[in-house]
């Protein structure tokens, strides 16, 4: 039995358009695929840049927000002291009693104020520095004496040249900022801790003393706001101050003189002329303010003539 229908077999050019229709299918998945994955890798991207432009606005507003701070109560970069209550006295009274003159006295003369007023001492100290040590061990017992006396003011500069000196800890330019701190939240007592820092150093190339450590001995001396004085200095609240206070003492005139620069520290300027003496000899150095306090004396002006420019005359006794 034989059959008119034939197969459903496709020609020859209807099998390659398939083939070439699925192709095209094919290639436009890919091509949709692709671009998805360009969009995605576009999207990430711009979130990335946009977190990492969002991180470092909130750094440079944090850093451009955070105030520099700057010490309270004092002058030119320097704590001025002009009495001593009784555990600073206490202190000083403890260092080195001054070695006997050659009439056997060990007392030292008070300086005589001059009609000017008081003599007046700035003292630069690096809290690392051994010869700022040696100069308030030797010499902290008359200066308390003067001071008291009233016979001169003396202001303390805290500055930090030996901030490399102390195996990366940056002893020295910590040290200064731990005293500015005292200084503005416990004035009174700054002496003590400044004789403290000055009395038992760390040595050069050590670590020194921690921020802990240094508010410890912050609270030692019994400083009014003790709280207060820890947070400015573990903190480091002054940080930034110190360094460039000391830049400006670099950089001169020096409080109290015309044309001094700091040059070494300590440094002692005396009614603006720098102390060129030993630093360990109490004796060398209260001849020194003596000297000092003489020359201001003498270049007081002497008082004026009467208004005939004459001496005023005196009576004559009746023969």
């Amino acid at each position: 039995m034989s059959s008119d229908e034939t197969p459903n077999v496709p020609t020859p050019r209807n099998s390659r358009e398939a083939v070439r229709e699925k192709a095209q299918q094919v290639h436009a998945q890919q091509s949709r695929a692709r671009m998805m994955r360009r969009i995605i890798i576009g999207a990430v991207a711009l979130v990335a840049v946009g977190a990492i432009g969002t991180a470092v606005a909130m750094a440079v507003n944090s850093t451009v927000s955070k105030p520099q701070l700057t010490p309270t109560g004092m002058d030119g970069d320097g704590v001025a002291v002009t009495e001593i209550n009784a555990a600073g006295a206490s202190d000083a009274a403890a260092s080195p009693t001054p070695a006997p003159d050659e009439a056997g006295q060990t007392e030292t003369p008070t300086p005589e104020p001059s009609t000017s007023g008081q003599v007046d001492i700035h003292i630069y100290v690096d809290y690392l520095s051994p010869g700022a040590g040696e100069f308030e061990r030797a010499n902290a017992r008359q200066l308390a004496s003067w001071i008291s006396e009233g016979a001169v003011t003396v202001t303390y500069h805290p500055v930090s040249l030996l901030t490399a000196s102390s195996n990366g800890t940056k002893y020295s330019l910590r040290a200064a900022a731990a005293a500015a701190c005292v200084a503005t939240h416990s004035p009174e007592q700054f002496y003590a801790f400044n004789h403290d820092l000055l009395n038992d150093q760390p040595e050069v190339d050590s670590d020194g003393l921690s921020d802990v450590e240094l508010a410890d001995l912050a609270g030692a001396v019994g400083v009014d706001n003790a709280k207060a004085v820890r947070s400015c200095i573990e903190q480091q609240d002054f940080l930034t101050w110190a360094k460039d206070a000391t830049a400006r003492a670099l950089e001169g005139p020096l409080a109290g003189s015309d044309d001094l620069v700091l040059t070494s520290a300590p440094m002692v300027v005396a009614n603006g002329e720098a102390y060129v003496g030993a630093l360990k000899d109490p004796a060398e150095f209260s001849q020194f303010i003596l000297t000092v306090a003489s020359d201001a004396y003498y270049a007081t002006p002497t008082p004026a003539p009467n208004a005939t420019g004459s001496p005023a005359p005196t009576e004559t006794p009746a023969p």
